[in-house]
């Protein structure tokens, strides 16, 4: 698995390079305990040492590999950290939706919509990566629509890490067949249902319902990798 090309349109190569081995840590490619070499990762990607230090400044801040003397170690997304991951995005959401229902949310309501008809078309496609996509891009407006800067700044802090976990558990989904696809896209079409519902409590069950279900998914495909 590589990290789609129309993902890193208008990313940097620090950023580029980030990405790919973003995906490498959390899928399992390049292991916990693993040393990663400067010289060895520019001269895979074929550049210069500078944009691999960004690249490894950054998937250090997001806690995936540790920076030592003698180089970056990998740490991964353990089974803590992948509990702490879901705990973030659950919080979020919760609070999200739920400071939203009973306002008028037409118009995010008909954008949801539209995104669960393009996560269907894609899943009609046989199309992982824009399945994906969009799956993100149903949170993120959801997160967005509630204008709150600093749950925006703390969404922002997981998305990248959020994203590559999308595309890798949407592989899995895929790889089990339509029935499961099919479950994926009606999770999302009960988000949307709840909210339409103006029913904090409502919102509230079906957001916990949502991330139980997907922290499952999320737990077999890395201890598959």
């Amino acid at each position: 698995m590589s990290y789609p090309e129309a993902w890193l349109r208008g990313a940097s190569l620090g950023e580029g390079i980030t990405c790919q081995l973003r995906l490498q840590i959390i899928n399992g490619t390049l292991k916990p305990g693993e040393t990663l070499s400067e010289n060895r990762i520019a001269a895979d990607f074929g550049t210069s040492r500078s944009p691999v230090r960004e690249a490894m400044k950054t998937l250090s801040n997001e806690g995936l590999i540790r920076l030592e003397r003698m180089g970056a170690v990998v740490v991964g997304l353990g089974p803590k950290e992948v509990e702490e991951l879901y705990d973030v995005r659950y919080l979020i959401e919760s609070f999200v939706q739920q400071r939203m229902a009973g306002s008028d949310t037409g118009p995010l309501k008909i954008s949801l919509q539209r995104i669960i008809d393009k996560m269907e078309l894609a899943a009609k496609h046989g199309d992982p990566v824009e399945f994906a996509f969009q799956d993100l891009s149903f949170h993120e407006t959801i997160i967005a629509e509630a204008k709150h800067s600093r749950i925006w700044q703390l969404w922002r802090s997981i998305r990248q890490i959020v994203m590559t976990v999308m595309l890798i558990t949407t592989e899995e989904v895929f790889a089990e067949g339509e029935r499961r696809i099919q479950g994926v896209v009606e999770k999302h079409r009960r988000l949307l249902q709840a909210l339409q519902s103006g029913d904090p409590d409502e919102v509230q069950r079906s957001v916990r319902h949502y991330f139980d279900d997907s922290y499952v998914t999320l737990q077999h495909s890395i201890s598959r990798s």
